[in-house]
């Protein structure tokens, strides 16, 4: 965390200076270190729930809490770990529209984390095909041009690869602890 901080930090002097003199201003942080930056955070907040909360709950859940994907209808349910994700995200889009963010697969288990453009899609795949890289292009929607970043979505524990195996719904059976599950889409306008 604190090399992001010192990225983020640098950065900005760094705009800030090139700024001063001859020439154009710049401001702003360049879209990538931004991109970056927000998967660091989210991908922190994702591990500890599913590892320190998810986990110890374990598959059948504890005596009081259960982790279950209809949790909403449960007094003793805790959503899942897509479901916080979500949660997050369309609360983020409540705050700000300087970025958004989604979870997505090329193998949902809901149809709506399905990739929606042919950005998401080839992002998608490219993380799939090399493990521990990231994505990033640009895609015009409508009037607007963004950056478009996807990061691996790694199953950090087997909590995840039983629910993603064992679900009814699950195109996919066969993950592993340390695969790429899907990805994280960030998408920040230019």
């Amino acid at each position: 965390m604190k090399h992001i901080i010192k990225a983020l930090f640098f950065s900005s002097i760094i705009l800030s200076l090139n700024g001063c003199g001859e020439g154009e201003q710049k401001a702003g942080i360049d879209p990538k270190i931004y991109t970056d930056s927000l998967f660091a955070v989210m991908k922190a907040d994702r591990t500890n729930y599913t590892k320190l909360i998810i986990k110890r709950l374990g598959p059948a859940g504890a005596d009081k809490i259960k982790p279950n994907e209809h949790w909403e209808d449960l007094p003793e349910g805790a959503p899942l770990p897509a479901q916080m994700f979500r949660a997050g995200a369309e609360a983020v889009t409540e705050l700000t529209d300087k970025f958004t963010y989604s979870l997505q697969s090329t193998w949902p288990i809901n149809s709506q984390n399905a990739p929606k453009t042919p950005m998401e899609k080839e992002g998608l795949e490219f993380i799939a095909a090399n493990p521990g890289e990231n994505f990033y292009g640009e895609e015009k929607l409508g009037d607007v041009t963004y950056f478009t970043a996807v990061y691996p979505d790694v199953a950090v524990s087997d909590a995840c690869t039983i629910c993603h195996n064992e679900h009814k719904d699950s195109p996919r059976t066969d993950f592993k602890v340390g695969e790429v599950m899907g990805g994280v889409v960030i998408r920040v306008p230019l």
